[in-house]
């Protein structure tokens, strides 16, 4: 679904990204780990056309999209959860969900009755403005506006972020059902432990390179990450 060969990505004169190699196979969820400035984020915004490699190749679909725009990428299938939600916080919880509708025609019943079943709390909350709920609340809203584009691959940038562990481990039961309903998935993350409990494999990133790769499970018990990620 998603490759990354050989990218170089620059701001300026900064080496951001170093020959970086990255898959995300048919219906997979992976997870992308790094400190803060290894390029996690700067990853995501390769793929999805925000900043332009230097050099290597971006594949999506079988298609190789290197010089292909952001809004090309979306028509395609890509979506994102950003970083910090980004709402549309002046308008309505169905609003924010329509605006990810939005190459869709407003979505169809099906598209709302997913959403609204994997996020019931937003079909009482509909009419609220997105930008009066809680932190969790409005993860949640960033999620369904993502699926109500019918992604081929959900990106999601930091989903922990600024959230209380117990609405950390509901998010990613969430992002698991999500990833069991055929979804290829990229999550960013710092928080190793619940990424990698959901995950099928894992990219370990330090200042621009990947580190350290291979199955979830195993990367859980490798000594270098136990003791830079998990504390142990």
């Amino acid at each position: 679904m998603l490759k990354l060969d050989g990218v170089d990505t620059y701001y300026g004169p900064i080496h951001i990204l170093q020959k970086l190699e990255l898959e995300v196979g048919s219906g997979e969820l992976v997870c992308l780990l790094g400190g803060n400035a290894s390029g996690k984020s700067t990853t995501l915004k390769t793929v999805l056309g925000i900043v332009k490699p230097r050099s290597g190749s971006v594949e999506f679909d079988g298609e190789d999209v290197t010089g292909r725009p952001t809004s090309y990428r979306i028509g395609k299938g890509m979506a994102i959860v950003p970083e910090n939600r980004r709402l549309f916080a002046p308008m309505s919880v169905r609003e924010n969900l329509e605006m990810g509708a939005y190459l869709h025609g407003g979505g169809t019943k099906e598209d709302w009755d997913r959403v609204y079943t994997l996020f019931p709390l937003l079909h009482e909350r509909r009419a609220q403005l997105a930008g009066t709920l809680s932190g969790g609340e409005q993860q949640m809203v960033a999620m369904g506006r993502a699926l109500m584009s019918r992604p081929k691959l959900l990106l999601m940038d930091e989903p922990s972020m600024g959230l209380a562990p117990i609405l950390v481990e509901k998010n990613f039961e969430i992002i698991q059902q999500v990833h069991e309903s055929g979804v290829a998935i990229l999550v960013v993350e710092q928080n190793a432990n619940v990424s990698l409990a959901i995950a099928d494999r894992g990219y370990v990133l330090q200042t621009g390179r990947v580190v350290l790769s291979g199955p979830a499970a195993e990367l859980l018990r490798h000594e270098d990450l136990r003791k830079a990620y998990l504390g142990r």
